[in-house]
């Protein structure tokens, strides 16, 4: 009997090995993250927000009912998410409840789920690569992952926001569209953009770009009909058997920042037009693209006059909340607005991607994997330009670039191993690595005197990390509950982690609560008074240097929170005390 090769091992039993490889990357983030796992350490307000959602969930609060009860009460603040991401977490809190008792089960869960989505992008990068460059190349893609940089942070422990599972469909999009067995592609293509969609519209560009390409290919290729057909049924009924599961009773209604019925029908009719299309599929290719332009014209007039309240900002929020808060958020604005010491180690592996993409097509450009190419190479390059949009897109752009960047390795590496010299086999390895993946830039750009951090921007980040722990604001739940006054950012977390509750948070929905906090404090003190008692706040709790009083001080001298700053407190307000050392402040105000 002869045994199998190594090199046949890798080739055709590579799911179990990547599943392994999935279990032991997961335990050792585990054991770094230990510590953030132990004190709940959520790192955005969105992570924080989204475990509310699910203790509200397993307390008893309605499958279609989103709103946030202890934000904003009585009436509670509206969200727009669905329950897809919190299933995982729900589940896994009650199945360790039993073990380890509430707290320990909401810490492992928070730990744990985040990981979930990054075995699916293991293996969606895999199966790419494994088309694409050869079926033993897909270790190289698990190694690059793990270099992407935004791309992991995206799926660490704690982190248990909905990103990592729309990057995972992301995976499973660029792994159908590379798909040789056309039908078997579009099914994947078209379910992971729905399941995205359901999640919510932050990969909407992206999935668009997976649909035009699907068109492209059958435009090129009359052949590619099984695809789109596909492609085009998985996408219509995926979005409406996910709105029907998953749509809360607020997004029953036309708003344009979730997937409700605007982009239900938008979905639709898209995948009807699709797959007409693909049933008529006429010989001239010339005739398939205007049938394809004609479609995609039918839909944006379509759009255009039935849901004219959306062709501007999709969150639907007033002037001055997006001139005072969201032009402000930074993931929102383009990467070339961001420091440079941000910008370069996030763009830096999606340009190689793209040149791996181009050098991987022209060798391919008499091969069969030349369609596979084009199509990674077309969806690599709109992600890369997807940056000079918003930066949000810096995660999505690096996955993506993975198989470019292993194609411009599986070049480099046999050659450099091949070598002669020891130096150039280990030196020169090392090097191309560190080249190839982008990693170069995260570390030259530490020595390279540019845009470093000023000592404000410093304090400043220390500040919002210090008043988030729990050492913090744990404190805090000495005082009776009662709903506090406070920044806009601090609000999810004080909700999370104390008994008490919050008048806003930084979710576009409740643009009048959080206008409220803003008007609080850059106007008068009776302004603030005023607008403290009409939402039933009790008392007023700082953080002073976060990011968010910097505005209030800078943008309105002389406002409330300026005054409160240089130590004017008004008679209406009692100083609390705190901890020795705490970086909170806090009054309880009377009426």
């Amino acid at each position: 009997m002869v045994s199998a090769r190594p090199k046949d091992l890798v080739d055709h039993y590579w799911v179990r090995p990547t599943l392994i490889a999935w279990v032991v990357i997961a335990a050792w983030f585990l054991h770094d993250r230990w510590a953030q796992m132990h004190f709940l350490s959520l790192p955005d307000t969105d992570d924080n927000m989204r475990l509310m959602q699910v203790r509200a969930l397993l307390n008893g609060q309605g499958w279609y009912d989103l709103r946030q009860y202890r934000m904003n009460p009585p009436g509670g603040f509206n969200m727009h998410w669905s329950r897809i991401v919190d299933l995982p977490i729900a589940g896994m809190i009650l199945l360790f409840r039993p073990f380890c008792g509430p707290a320990w089960a909401e810490r492992l869960a928070c730990g744990i789920a985040p990981l979930l989505p990054l075995s699916i992008a293991m293996l969606g990068l895999a199966a790419t690569v494994r088309r694409l460059v050869s079926p033993v190349a897909w270790p190289l893609a698990i190694m690059f992952l793990l270099c992407c940089t935004a791309t992991m942070l995206m799926f660490m422990p704690e982190r248990i926001d909905h990103h990592g599972w729309q990057l995972a469909m992301l995976s499973l999009t660029v792994a159908g569209l590379s798909d040789p067995k056309g039908a078997r592609g579009g099914l994947i293509v078209g379910l992971a953009s729905a399941v995205s969609l359901t999640i919510g519209l932050e990969m909407l560009p992206f999935c668009a770009g997976a649909g035009a390409i699907i068109a492209l290919r059958w435009v090129w290729d009359r052949a590619e009909a099984p695809r789109m057909s596909a492609y085009a049924l998985c996408l219509a009924g995926g979005c409406a058997l996910g709105y029907a599961g998953f749509a809360s009773y607020a997004n029953s209604v036309l708003r344009c920042d979730a997937l409700t019925p605007v982009w239900l029908s938008v979905m639709i009719v898209a995948g009807a037009l699709l797959f007409l299309l693909a049933r008529l599929s006429p010989q001239n290719r010339t005739l398939r693209l205007v049938l394809a332009v004609a479609a995609g014209l039918a839909i944006v007039a379509g759009f255009a006059l039935v849901f004219p309240q959306c062709l501007g900002r999709p969150e639907q929020v007033s002037p001055e909340l997006a001139r005072n808060w969201l032009a402000n958020v930074r993931e929102a604005k383009p990467i070339y607005q961001h420091p440079l010491r941000t910008a370069i180690p996030v763009v830096t592996l999606p340009i190689i991607g793209v040149i791996g993409a181009c050098v991987a097509t022209w060798q391919a450009r008499r091969q069969s994997s030349f369609v596979g190419w084009m199509t990674v190479l077309l969806f690599t390059t709109m992600a890369a330009l997807l940056l000079l949009w918003q930066a949000r897109a810096g995660p999505g752009a690096q996955m993506l670039a993975v198989p470019g960047a292993v194609a411009l390795g599986w070049i480099l590496f046999p050659h450099l191993l091949g070598s002669r010299w020891m130096a150039v086999r280990v030196v020169g390895t090392v090097a191309a690595f560190l080249l190839v993946s982008g990693l170069f830039a995260g570390y030259v750009i530490q020595y390279l005197p540019i845009a470093r951090p000023s000592a404000r921007v410093t304090t400043v980040m220390r500040a919002g990390g210090s008043c988030n722990t729990n050492s913090a604001l744990r404190p805090l739940d000495r005082y009776p509950a009662t709903t506090i006054f406070t920044f806009v950012d601090l609000g999810p977390r004080l909700i999370t982690l104390t008994h008490h509750d919050a008048v806003a948070g930084p979710y576009h929905r409740n643009g009048d609560a959080i206008l409220d906090v803003q008007h609080a404090f850059t106007r008068s003190p009776a302004e603030f008074r005023a607008i403290a008692k009409r939402h039933g706040a009790t008392l007023l709790l700082v953080c002073p240097n976060m990011a968010e009083s910097t505005q209030y001080r800078s943008r309105h001298p002389g406002g409330f929170y300026d005054q409160l700053a240089h130590g004017k407190v008004p008679a209406w307000l009692e100083q609390l005390p705190l901890p020795a050392k705490s970086p909170l402040r806090l009054w309880r105000i009377s009426y």
